[in-house]
């Protein structure tokens, strides 16, 4: 099975308050999961990270094969494509999470999209985040 995600984290603050929302579909565009949830004190960067950890996590559980990931942080893509280097240590141990993963998958993607196209998972990062406030 292959399962499409789209994840966000943000923070009021850099650190604040920080919520991590994802969507995962099927190919058909069908809801297989949405996951929205407040993580206490975060950077922007750290709830990016923890909201693609968060929807690997249920990808594996619903035991998909293939994942393609979008996410609007270009920082985040670029260095799980290993294009950047992760020179902050909070942030390597949440790359290493992602890294190993990914490894339980087949195959898969990642992709940077713009905010816009990332609408339902912002929406659920903010939700989390108004419900910790």
């Amino acid at each position: 099975m292959t399962i499409i995600i789209y994840s966000d984290g943000g923070a009021r603050g850099n650190p604040g308050p920080a919520g991590i929302g994802a969507v995962l579909t099927n190919e058909q565009g069908n809801i297989l999961a949405e996951i929205s949830k407040y993580i206490g004190v975060a950077t922007n960067n750290q709830a990016e990270y923890q909201a693609l950890i968060a929807a690997l996590k249920k990808a594996v559980e619903l035991k998909a094969k293939n994942v393609y990931c979008y996410l609007d942080s270009e920082l985040i893509v670029k260095q799980v494509k290993r294009e950047y280097r992760v020179k902050n240590k909070e942030l390597a141990i949440l790359f290493l999470e992602v890294r190993n993963l990914l490894c339980q998958f087949k195959s898969y993607t990642i992709t940077h999209v713009l905010r816009e196209n990332n609408k339902d998972a912002d929406r659920l990062a903010n939700e989390a985040m108004d419900r910790g406030a």
